[in-house]
């Protein structure tokens, strides 16, 4: 017994020195392949289109931020593209996931057409997010006009074994994601939300698609999202791509061959017939426009990957908002693990006659089982204490608009509203990892108008038809209400959930990783 105390002592020890000696390492790595500072370009003197329109738009409106809001999938695109080409200056775009996939790649060839145009273009994306896509990104980076960097990144590149090995020794950082998403041009500009760049979240995907909601924003609020993109950029956590690999010889030119190829193919067409029918950018931006002095852009500094000063700091920032509900608190959220205090918040929120509201993901509908496992055990106290759940279904019936024949659904949102006063956009998820371990933005506003349409939606999308509501029975069992084809139907069980997404999510109901979800 002793012999194997010994050994396992000794195991613990070595991997212990091990994961210090990663980090060391990692860290005198990352000081000497930092790149060079740089910041938002200037506006002063600027005649591009955008700072055209935009200043027309903005007059009489100084010192304003302006918000329109981004629901369908397809406008959601179509902003970002379209305000790709309407570029002259700059394009500034921060992810935590961008796919190499039909929307991905469409993206992508505007923005290296945007380069090719002469506007700097600068690529923050996340590492695990950017995992396996280090031969595009080269080669973009090699375009004289985009610099791409990734957000704690891992050294080995190459090779499953190396990275997966390197991940292990520093499991403690490189937990420690940048699940921000922002698309600035021009700093004039600025779309933020919940969506990445993948085709589930542009109506483009053959199996799934998301429901999810941007902010289109205009004025002061952009202002302080190019100042915390700057932030991020000359973190010590983001380095430059071309520190940590390197292309091979003519990787631009074919490159763009492939992404031109694509444009023109049989896959690409719908969509791009489908895009063409708007109209272009410039004129979009119209009476939609919500102007408010009172919206300003809440984020997490990138220091957060560090365990420093700002942990939990959006989530701090938020939570006594929450609780300054009186009549009413909505609230989406894809991933919802409220955790114990979370669960006694909203509680004590229902017990003071406010009534909270929650929209998550039904365990058929998740992308994500593991979290789903999470949520289970909070589902009865929430309810007992008078919060309402309503779960979105996986298959809805008003589904008429996926381009490639998507029809099951799932929730991506990041949201909610506080009485009729306050809103919220972003990347934020109501979970644990979204408050202590990723770093998170979004708009926070206090403009009527537009927090109207967003309980529009919410009615909208906690409907019978799109969503169960979650109940007890008077044994105090689960069960869940919905309406198909205009008759009731009631589950006493997860709907329509596959067997393995029961089994992922129970058997992490009953493990330690609420910190990880």
């Amino acid at each position: 017994m002793r012999r194997w105390l010994r050994i396992t002592t000794a195991i613990i020890a070595g991997f212990t020195l091990a994961c210090l000696l990663s980090a060391l390492t990692y860290g005198q790595f990352a000081k000497r392949a930092r790149g060079e500072p740089s910041h938002a370009l200037s506006r002063d003197g600027g005649d591009t289109l955008l700072d055209r329109r935009v200043t027309a738009l903005s007059a009489g409106h100084e010192d304003q931020s302006g918000l329109m809001m981004l629901s369908s999938n397809l406008d959601a695109f179509a902003a970002r593209a379209l305000s790709a080409r309407t570029a002259g200056r700059s394009l500034d775009l921060m992810y935590y996931i961008w796919k190499q996939d039909l929307s991905g790649r469409l993206l992508m060839a505007e923005a290296l057409a945007a380069a090719d145009r002469g506007v700097r273009v600068r690529l923050l994306l996340d590492d695990i997010g950017a995992a396996g896509d280090d031969p595009i990104l080269l080669a973009l980076d090699a375009h004289d006009l985009i610099e791409v960097r990734l957000f704690n990144p891992t050294r080995a590149r190459p090779g499953r074994l190396r990275r997966g090995v390197e991940m292990t020794l520093r499991a403690f950082s490189v937990t420690r994601r940048m699940h921000n998403k922002a698309w600035i041009a021009d700093g004039r500009v600025a779309i933020i939300g919940g969506r990445n760049i993948g085709d589930e979240y542009f109506d483009a995907g053959e199996s799934t698609f998301f429901r999810d909601l941007d902010l289109l924003s205009f004025g002061a609020v952009v202002d302080q999202t190019e100042a915390m993109f700057d932030d991020y950029w000359n973190s010590p956590a983001a380095l430059p791509i071309s520190a940590l690999s390197s292309a091979g010889a003519d990787a631009l030119a074919a490159l763009k061959t492939d992404l031109r190829s694509l444009a023109e193919s049989g896959e690409a067409r719908p969509y791009i017939d489908r895009l063409r029918q708007g109209v272009s950018f410039l004129e979009t931006l119209d009476s939609d426009i919500h102007w408010s002095t009172q919206a300003r852009l809440l984020a997490d500094p990138p220091e957060k990957v560090f365990r420093r000063e700002g942990d939990n700091w959006l989530m701090q920032e938020l939570t006594p908002l929450l609780g300054s509900a009186r009549q009413r608190l909505e609230i989406t959220s894809p991933y919802f693990v409220p955790g114990r205090q979370g669960t006694q918040d909203l509680v004590a929120l229902a017990q003071r006659g406010v009534s909270v509201v929650v929209l998550t993901n039904s365990l058929a509908a998740t992308d994500v089982a593991a979290v789903h496992g999470g949520y289970m055990p909070y589902r009865p106290a929430l309810l007992r204490g008078g919060v309402e759940l309503f779960e979105l279904r996986s298959f809805t019936q008003d589904i008429d608009y996926s381009l490639r024949g998507s029809s099951k659904a799932s929730l991506h949102t990041k949201a909610f509203t506080v009485d009729d006063r306050l809103g919220f956009i972003g990347s934020l998820n109501f979970d644990p990892r979204s408050a202590s371990l990723n770093t998170e933005m979004g708009i926070l506003f206090e403009t009527p108008a537009l927090i109207t349409q967003m309980r529009e939606l919410f009615a909208v999308e906690t409907a019978p038809e799109a969503s169960y509501r979650v109940t007890l029975n008077d044994q105090q069992q689960l069960r869940w209400t919905a309406r198909t084809d205009g008759e009731w139907v009631i589950h006493d069980r997860e709907p329509g959930a596959a067997l393995f997404k029961r089994i992922i999510a129970g058997i992490v109901r009953w493990l330690p990783l609420e910190s990880q979800l």
